[in-house]
Parts: C-alpha cells; sequence; structure tokens
C-alpha cells in the first residue's frame, strides 16, 4: 500500500494514498476534518486547564491514530491515550505513527469502540467518538464509561437524519422526529444532544453542553457528564418538541416527553410539523466559548481563521432563544425582496431585542423578537428604502 506523510498541528503522519474519502479506504483518513481535530484539541486543552488532574482519553475510532497522536502532543497534562480501530491495518499505520512523533503514552488496540470503552479498566476523563456515520450505537458505551466531570466529544455525519431529508432513520437510530425546516441542522445536534441525554440518565448521569456546531457534513457536541439522580431528573426537563408553522413560519416550544401538542397554528391556523423528542436547553456555555477563544489564540493551528471565526460566532449567539429565523423565507413569505441583514440587524437592536447573526445558516437571525413584529419591521425597512429611491 502506497502512503505520504502529511503535517497537521505538531504531529507528521503516515496515510495511506487514496482517491476518494469512504468508509470502504483501506485506512480511513478524512484531511476534510482537519478543522474538527483543531476545535477539539482546543476544547479538550480547556476543559484540561479546569480540572485538577491530568487526564485520560479514549479516541474510539483511531484510524491512522492523528487524533490520538495529536491529543499527546497538543495538549498539556494528558496522562494516556487510549486509541482503538477494528481494522488490523489501521492499528498497524497507528503505531507506526505513534513511533513516528517519538509518542509513549498512547496504547493502540484493535476492537470495536462499544468493546474498547467496556474492557479498559477505569472510566475515562474523555471519550471521543467520531465514527464514520451515526454515533447511536455508541453512546451508551459512552454514557457507561465516562467519568464523572469528564469530557464527551461525539460527532454525528449522518446530517440527512438528523436534519429530516430521511425520516425514518432518524427515528430509528435517535427515536426523533425530524423536521426540515429551515433550521434543521439546529434540531438535529438537539436530537443528538437529547439522545445523549437520554442514554447518561440510564446511568444517572447528565450532560452540561459546553460548545456545538454544525460544520459542512457533520455535527459536534461537547459536553461534561455529572452525576446525581436528582439533577438527572431535573435536566431531563430539557427534553421536549418544536412545533413549526410551514405557513407563517411561527413555531412554539413545548416541554415534556409526552406533551399536549397542539395541532394548528394560533397564528394563521395552518397545521404544525412537530419535531422531537429534542434537547430545548443550551447548547453553548458562552463562559467556556470565551476562554476557549483565548486558548486557541494561542495554539499553532492549520485552521486557526476558521475556527475563531466559528467561536465568535457561536460566542455571539450562544444566549439567544432557541431557532432563529430565516430572513429570505420570511421575505419569500412577505413576496418581496430580501432588505439589506445588517439593516435588519441594527433596527431590531435598537428596539433593545436580543440580536445575533448563526453560523447554522448565513441568511439566519437568532431574535427574541416576536414574528410578527419582525415582519413588519422589513416591511418597513423595505418601503423606507423604496421611498429613499423614488
Amino acid at each position: 500500500m502506497d502512503t505520504h506523510i502529511i503535517e497537521e498541528g505538531l504531529v507528521k503522519i503516515e496515510v495511506p494514498d487514496f482517491e476518494k474519502v469512504s468508509a470502504k479506504a483501506p485506512v480511513f483518513y478524512n484531511p476534510v476534518m482537519e478543522m474538527n481535530r483543531d476545535i477539539s484539541v482546543v476544547v479538550i486543552n480547556q476543559y484540561r486547564k479546569e480540572v485538577d488532574h491530568d487526564i485520560s482519553i479514549c479516541d474510539a475510532f483511531g484510524g491512522t491514530g492523528i487524533r490520538g497522536a495529536r491529543y499527546s502532543k497538543e495538549i498539556p497534562g494528558v496522562e494516556s491515550v487510549v486509541v482503538g480501530d477494528v481494522n488490523p491495518l489501521a492499528v498497524e499505520i497507528a503505531k507506526k505513527n505513534m513511533e513516528l512523533n517519538g509518542i509513549s503514552n498512547v496504547d493502540v488496540q484493535k476492537n470495536d469502540a462499544n468493546i474498547l470503552l467496556q474492557s479498559n479498566k477505569g472510566l475515562f476523563d474523555v471519550v471521543d467518538i467520531d465514527p464514520f456515520g451515526t454515533p447511536a450505537m455508541f453512546i451508551q458505551s459512552t454514557a457507561a464509561n465516562i467519568r464523572p466531570g469528564g469530557l464527551i466529544c461525539i460527532s454525528a455525519t449522518d446530517t440527512s437524519a438528523l436534519c429530516g431529508t430521511y425520516h425514518d432513520p432518524c427515528l430509528r437510530k435517535y427515536g426523533a422526529e425530524p423536521q426540515k425546516t429551515e433550521y434543521c441542522h439546529e434540531n438535529g445536534i438537539r436530537i443528538l444532544a437529547a439522545s445523549i441525554a437520554r442514554n447518561l440518565a440510564v446511568n444517572q448521569k447528565y450532560l452540561h453542553i459546553l460548545f456545538s456546531h454544525s460544520t459542512e457534513h457533520y455535527m459536534r457536541i461537547y459536553a461534561i457528564v455529572k452525576r446525581g439522580g436528582k439533577k438527572t431528573n431535573e435536566s431531563l426537563d430539557n427534553i421536549g418538541f418544536i412545533a413549526h408553522c410551514p405557513n407563517c413560519l411561527h413555531r412554539e416550544l413545548i416541554h415534556g416527553y409526552a406533551p399536549t401538542i397542539p395541532e394548528s397554528c394560533p397564528n394563521c391556523e395552518g397545521k404544525y410539523d412537530v419535531a422531537g423528542p429534542l434537547w430545548l436547553g443550551s447548547i453553548w456555555d458562552k463562559d467556556f466559548l470565551g476562554n476557549m477563544i483565548k486558548t486557541a489564540e494561542n495554539l499553532e493551528l492549520n485552521k486557526k481563521d476558521e475556527l475563531l471565526k466559528l467561536f465568535n460566532s457561536c460566542y455571539e449567539e450562544a444566549e439567544g432563544p432557541v431557532t432563529f429565523y430565516d430572513i429570505h423565507k420570511i421575505c419569500k413569505k412577505l413576496k418581496i425582496s430580501s432588505p439589506k441583514i445588517n439593516d435588519v440587524i441594527d433596527e431590531i437592536r435598537s428596539r433593545g431585542y436580543f440580536i445575533s447573526r448563526t453560523h447554522f445558516k448565513l441568511t439566519g437571525l437568532r431574535t427574541n423578537m416576536p414574528l410578527d413584529e419582525l415582519k413588519q419591521l422589513i416591511l418597513d425597512i423595505k418601503e423606507e428604502k423604496l421611498g429613499v429611491e423614488a
């Protein structure tokens, strides 16, 4: 098998030559996920700063071993890393890559991810689940084998299911009804978060989400796991449903596992589309995000500019309401062309409402301004602009 050397972060990695990134590649390595790995390095660095002991990490989908190698070399205070893969060729290459970088605290094992998590003595401080596809079948093992106070890092690349393009797979894998709306990627993260929360609850554990994002073809959640029956029960109060009106774009949050959900919109009597159960709590910790930004600025990262742009965008929207509006979709309903988005933002802010852009969509506005007032504001801006032009 032909290979070549790539440099990423502070490591050099031998990777196989391949024409197309796919699960069928002899050893899986995806160069597009470099920013994903950069983000993970920043998050775990910040997490390590906030705990009072060295940490153990499990990378359950090792591939070439690049994550494990980077975690060892780029995060101070990593006591040990366990890297796993079911592919014997991947295990062989990962071991070579540890030798190539002079790394001695990484143990590469040939194992299925679930068995890897369950067979290692003691609990991990950090568990990283980054599969090719859904993480659904690995969430319970993660929940059972993460230390209270530990950090879970979970990716999902089956965005077509989480975002509502494929309905049945979402029901099957996440036990949730998806919804194909302008904010479907946010819904996808919230469906994934609710699935994680339910699996943690079985072990009397609950999650505190530090950071989440939807980038290109995947979604990713970073969360601290805590323990306690009462707090776990309280955490589950964050699970519920979103009822969305495709006619007027009104949406309603309904908390609970089996709540009474209205069939129609109170504004226009249009039939609701319903998504859930999903997570209605926060999907960002603004304080942690602020510290991540400072940490990232001091690290050597190839994708630093893109990463900081994402972090700052999420920082701005972190305390906003659940879901956002797409200005183009609103204007389509109003049968007008869209005004400049910055003009709309300035006017919303001048009226004292929360307003931010969102990393989920370039034309998205996250605001607590009532929808009817937002529509009228947009109409007024357009009318004023037409008056000036006349």
